[in-house]
């Protein structure tokens, strides 16, 4: 109120124009579009501009939301988007990019931080990459500096071996499986780092759609591991990139 109060203080002694006050009003919080509301300040509370959850959305409806995010100020993350969605949000605007294995539609409007920290996300098969680079990707917008480890699940544990210094060194490990699920917990013994675990939806009958994976995750006697749902690469990404950051704040202030 003070700032808004300042700014037409300046208008009313001619030190600044109409326009250039206009500039420096605070956006409204949200937009409303009818069939949503847009949260317009999200990044301010949270570090990260709304995301669009494409599934069971119109072609139209993300279009509409994308613009509305871009005309005020955010960068688009649009998830789990088709190529048919993609293709309608790349009609109305060109500089939007598909990233096929994540399934995720960018647009920026801002420079990109320069990657800070360091993120893991390891995935146990080729099966899980999809996820894993939702969350890769997720945390890479938010900052992060990712390394991606990819297909050394437990089948094959001398595949992972190798890879153990570089977890060692991250600031937070993402770990995405199917199946049993059992990789997260085999990490976890390896490392003293944080681990943000993520079933998938991978695997025969018997694993339920990634439930197997998930109860076993749950399960796990490897303490320091936290569980998102299946396949939520991107709830995984997010947390990961959340931790990254927060080693970046000097406690002292």
């Amino acid at each position: 109120m003070s700032n808004l109060k300042h700014i037409l203080e300046q208008v009313q002694t001619g030190q600044l124009s109409i326009d250039e006050a206009v500039k420096q009003l605070p956006a409204p919080f949200e937009v409303d579009l009818g069939f949503a509301r847009v949260d317009t300040h999200r990044k301010r509370r949270r570090g990260l501009p709304e995301v669009i959850y494409c599934p069971g959305k119109t072609c139209d409806q993300i279009v509409e939301i994308v613009k509305a995010l871009l005309a005020s100020g955010q960068d688009v993350l649009a998830t789990r988007a088709s190529e048919e969605q993609f293709g309608a949000v790349a009609e109305s605007v060109p500089t939007a990019v598909y990233h096929r294995d994540a399934r995720i539609v960018t647009v920026d409007c801002s420079e990109r931080p320069v990657p800070s920290g360091l993120v893991a996300v390891v995935s146990a098969g080729t099966s899980d990459i999809p996820v894993a680079e939702e969350a890769a990707l997720t945390a890479e917008r938010m900052g992060a500096r990712v390394e991606r480890v990819h297909d050394v699940g437990v089948a094959g544990l001398h595949r992972l071996m190798k890879h153990v210094p570089l977890l060692k060194s991250a600031r937070a490990v993402v770990v995405v499986a199917g199946m049993e699920g059992a990789l997260p917990s085999v990490v976890g013994g390896l490392i003293d780092r944080p681990i943000i675990a993520v079933p998938t939806s991978v695997g025969y009958g018997t694993g339920l759609n990634g439930l197997a994976a998930l109860l076993a995750m749950l399960n796990t006697c490897v303490p320091g591991i936290s569980v998102v749902n299946i396949d939520n690469g991107f709830g995984a990404g997010v947390a990961a990139a959340m931790i990254n950051r927060t080693s970046d704040v000097d406690p002292a202030g």
